[in-house]
């Protein structure tokens, strides 16, 4: 009876379309084509807006040589824990890095098809055009979000190292222009005022100090990147005993992530290599407003090499300095880079989310703007020309002597405060008379205290007064070569 009643059932239903739950288990029809690597869930292809408003590959296939990376690791990773065969080990890294060769030949004209979403799934479908059905094995205890926590690692692990070395070749600049420029003295300013003679290569020794808290910042960021984050699977972990240890000895860490929630959703990495990037760019662009002043008729300090400027479309006789002020307004975009991301991250629930798609535009265009900005601060220091009788000349206003006129009265046993008063009535009384400081008589300077003696015009030389301040951080000659000596065994020059 029950296989009389079974037959029954099968004469029954045959031809006809099941329905409910038995249709959603059936096979898609040979006939459609692969769309997704997730399309087992659902009954109707993506919305092409939708597609075209979730695809990543435009700008994330820049890490197509990570990707791989990290798949050729996690091959040999699946390799060891018996899920793969030799020879399937074998032909998946041949796929993978004749993939990487298609994709660095192409460069810029590598095109996604309409499946891919992004370069992981265009590696992945390649992947299976190129060895079949085995390159569906890759994926195995992976997933996209441990996959491009990876891929990001590895980005910033290489990107992080370039812009550091850059840092270094602008610093080697900056301390071969000092060294030339131990004896060029000009004004120091404070309030953009005229305040004490100094070196100029204390000057360029202060944006030297800036980009070495930069690079410190930078490689001191390098720490906390050394984790491994593959292995986290979606966010759960994964079930196949794959040696994470090993993936990250293969990948160049020395540690693996410890928490698989927090390691698919972490993207402090990224805020923190353009926290320190936002601070370099900040230095770089005072650095590029002084130059921008300096290179100004009023000023008259530097002159710029024409290849770095621009002339206007108008005006003839104008020479822009463009590529500075470009640097002091390109802040702003790392600056938004930055706020992108916090803003990106403040309110998001563990563990992954697709807002973090966004965090690689900005990431990306940042990294680009500073290794841009760094380049050309390097050559620019390398051929700036600095208008040495200029800046002397610009010592001759401003009384910048008065504050070793007052140490000179402190010297003569008068507390600083009432030193710093009568020098104040000096510069009062020069500026009614329209006189420099120095050409006032010793009777007349006695005039306003007691204790001026012959000695006093020692303290009329802009060399003594650079003499005067010595001592570790000065801007002694002495001084200034003692760091300088101190700059170039660490550079290694």
């Amino acid at each position: 009876m029950a296989r009389k009643s079974k037959k029954r059932g099968t004469e029954k239903t045959r031809g006809k379309k099941p329905s409910g739950s038995d249709a959603s288990r059936l096979p898609p029809p040979a006939s459609r084509a692969f769309t997704k690597a997730w399309e087992g869930r659902f009954t109707e292809a993506t919305d092409p807006e939708v597609e075209r408003f979730t695809s990543s590959f435009s700008f994330d296939r820049r890490l197509y040589r990570y990707d791989i990376q990290g798949s050729i690791a996690h091959t040999e990773a699946l390799g060891r824990a018996g899920l793969l065969t030799e020879r399937e080990r074998d032909t998946l890294v041949r796929g993978l890095k004749e993939i990487e060769a298609e994709i660095a030949a192409e460069g810029a004209q590598i095109q996604a098809a309409p499946a891919d979403e992004d370069i992981h799934m265009h590696i992945e479908r390649r992947l299976v055009e190129k060895v079949g059905e085995v390159g569906g094995k890759l994926h195995t205890g992976r997933s996209r979000n441990d996959q491009v926590a990876l891929d990001l690692r590895l980005y910033l692990r290489e990107e992080t190292r370039t812009v550091a070395e850059q840092i270094r070749s602008v610093q080697r600049a900056l301390v071969a222009q000092a060294e030339s420029n131990i004896d060029t003295i000009l004004p120091g300013y404070t309030h953009l005022q005229r305040a004490q003679p100094i070196s100029l290569a204390h000057y360029l020794l202060a944006y030297y100090e800036m980009l070495e808290r930069d690079r410190g910042r930078l490689l001191d960021s390098l720490k906390r990147l050394d984790q491994m984050p593959l292995g986290a699977g979606a966010l759960a972990g994964n079930s196949f005993g794959i040696d994470r240890l090993a993936v990250a000895r293969a990948l160049g860490f020395s540690e693996v992530t410890a928490n698989s929630l927090d390691t698919v959703s972490d993207r402090d990495l990224v805020v923190e290599f353009l926290s320190a990037a936002s601070i370099l760019m900040m230095h770089l662009s005072r650095w590029a407003e002084d130059w921008i002043l300096w290179a100004s008729s009023e000023f008259r300090f530097i002159d710029l090499p024409d290849r770095f400027c621009t002339g206007s479309s108008m005006m003839p006789q104008k020479k822009n300095p463009d590529v500075l002020e470009l640097i002091r307004g390109k802040t702003g975009r790392v600056y938004g880079s930055l706020l992108t991301l916090l803003t990106l991250l403040k309110g998001l629930p563990l563990s992954y989310n697709r807002d973090l798609q966004e965090d690689k535009e900005p990431l990306f265009n940042a990294t680009d703007t500073v290794k841009s900005a760094l380049r050309l601060m390097a050559d620019l220091v390398r051929q700036v020309s600095f208008k040495r009788e200029r800046m002397l000349e610009s010592t001759r206003e401003g009384f910048l002597l008065a504050t070793d006129l007052a140490d000179y009265l402190v010297f003569k046993g008068l507390p600083f405060r009432q030193a710093h008063k009568v020098i104040g009535k000096i510069v009062r009384q020069s500026l009614a008379e329209g006189r420099p400081m120095e050409g006032w008589t010793l009777a007349e300077l006695q005039a306003f205290s007691p204790l001026f003696q012959e000695d006093v015009f020692d303290c009329f030389s802009l060399a003594g007064s650079l003499q005067r301040k010595g001592g570790t951080g000065g801007t002694s000659p002495q001084s200034i070569e003692a760091e300088i000596r101190k700059i170039k065994r660490k550079l290694k020059v």
